[in-house]
């Protein structure tokens, strides 16, 4: 019986699907990575998150090694070219959080544009202020949307009820125009943009992409939205954008300071462009937690789970 070892909490149904297959499933939550390079040579199949990055010492220790399946959808903690050079297929599940995050990102966009979080905290401590909560709506803005994949499709479903112009830029695809968003090139999303949304992966070309060359780029003064990964967003550039006007407000669920495993940060206070972020009631953050819903935890595992069986079934 082929053995996989589980890196990370997953839902109970990953192990039921892949037990279900005839797999034996190893959950080690704990596992160190050193343990991992000792252990790896026993495992067909692992199954992690963001803990322990699988680079190419890993995988070169990986001698019976198939699959390495990513409960999530972000890929950079897996050397995915090395892993395939080894006759290793990778697997993410990006269908199981797309609609957790394409929500999150809708709610934070409401919640900016109507002042909902800072004029909360406001009555609660008694004050009754309206005019400087006045809010903006969505209707008749342009949303544009950086990376037209599972995350950024999802979140232009959600925005077309609102009665807004939906731009998509997408590096690596075309032809994806739909009824939820017009293709278009990067000079239009700089052009015609009111509120910017990044959908992207991180990659060494998407590290650092929102910085001050590319806020420069645009016509308009705009919102950002971040529910990608935190290194895309160049934090002090950003910080600079809003002092300076360009940004007007801002919606992060991630932020650069976070370290691989999303479980942790650094400390957040000692830099000064997160406390400036932490303090302007023009910013909302949260602790990446988009996609971390109830119903996405099992459709995350459900989803990849069915892919790697369907795969080896299909190729047996």
């Amino acid at each position: 019986m082929k053995k996989v070892l589980v890196l990370d909490s997953v839902h109970p149904v990953m192990c039921e699907i892949l037990q279900a297959a005839g797999y034996e499933t190893v959950v080690n939550t704990k596992m160190s990575r050193y343990e991992l390079i000792l252990e790896i040579i026993n495992y067909s199949g692992i199954i992690l998150r963001s803990r322990i990055t699988m680079d190419k010492e890993i995988i070169d220790r990986a001698r019976k090694l198939e699959f390495i399946g990513r409960v999530g959808a972000g890929m950079e903690s897996i050397d995915v070219e090395y892993a395939a050079s080894k006759g290793i297929v990778c697997f993410n599940s990006p269908e199981g959080n797309r609609d957790a995050v394409a929500e999150h990102a809708l709610g934070m966009l409401l919640a900016i544009e109507n002042n909902l979080f800072h004029a909360s905290l406001q009555v609660k401590s008694g004050k009754w202020i309206r005019e400087e909560n006045r809010g903006v709506e969505l209707k008749g803005k342009t949303i544009g949307i950086i990376g037209y994949g599972n995350m950024g499709s999802a979140f232009a479903r959600r925005l077309s009820g609102f009665g807004c112009r939906v731009l998509a830029y997408d590096k690596y695809k075309s032809g994806y125009s739909d009824q939820f968003a017009t293709e278009c090139d990067m000079q239009t999303i700089f052009e015609e943009t009111d509120v910017l949304s990044l959908h992207v992966p991180l990659t060494a070309e998407t590290q650092y992409l929102f910085c001050t060359g590319y806020i420069s780029n645009f016509r308009k003064n705009i919102v950002l939205i971040n529910t990608a990964r935190g290194p895309v967003v160049k934090t002090a550039d950003l910080v600079d954008g809003m002092k300076r006007g360009k940004i007007v407000a801002a919606a992060l669920d991630v932020i650069e300071y976070e370290e691989t495993s999303f479980e942790q940060t650094s400390d957040l206070l000692q830099h000064a462009e997160f406390r400036y972020l932490a303090a302007s009631d023009k910013v909302i953050l949260t602790p990446h937690i988009a996609g971390w819903t109830v119903e996405s935890k099992y459709k995350l595992s459900e989803v990849l789970a069915n892919k790697i069986v369907s795969h080896f079934r299909n190729k047996s």
